[in-house]
Order: C-alpha cells, then structure tokens, then sequence
C-alpha cells in the first residue's frame, strides 16, 4: 500500500538545519524501496513523501522516524493513498 506524508514546517530555522538529515533519511528508504517520491511544495511551507508500506503501522513508524518530525521542525500528516490507474474506461 502507499502512504503520503504530508509534512508542514512549523520551525524553518530548525527545519533548515535538520535537512540534510532528513533528505539522507529519505534517501536510504528509497534505496530500501520504502519511499517511492518525495519533495517540497513551491511555495517552501513544507513537502511530501508517499511512503510504500505493508500496513499503516510500519509508514506511521518510518514517517515518525523521519529526522524533520523528530526533532519538531515540521507536523506529519500521514494518509493512505490509492491512486488511480490510467487510462480510466
């Protein structure tokens, strides 16, 4: 199943130091195919991350784990997902 994780900034000064954690973080689950896309919205409040998972649990426990999230630079939001599949008929 697939989780997105919305994940507002609520600390930019904290927000900016964390990243580099957080962006390593992301990256070593990508690797692990546990994140499938992630990346900040234009208006820089904040970004996203869909996280592939085998149950809510185990996104909430890597969403929760995430370096931006522990150390309260950003809130998470975390929500299932089930896109559609194109084309549509």
């Amino acid at each position: 199943m697939l989780y997105v994780a919305f994940l507002p900034i609520v600390n930019q000064e904290l927000n900016a130091q964390v990243r580099p954690a957080h962006l390593s973080y992301i990256n070593d689950l990508y690797k692990q195919g546990k994140v499938v896309m992630a990346g900040p919205f234009t208006d820089k409040l904040g970004g996203l991350v869909i996280y592939k998972a085998d149950s809510l649990e185990e996104a909430r426990k890597l969403a929760e784990a995430d370096p931006v999230v522990v150390e309260g630079a950003r809130t998470l939001e975390l929500r299932e997902w089930s896109p559609l599949e194109f084309p549509l008929s």
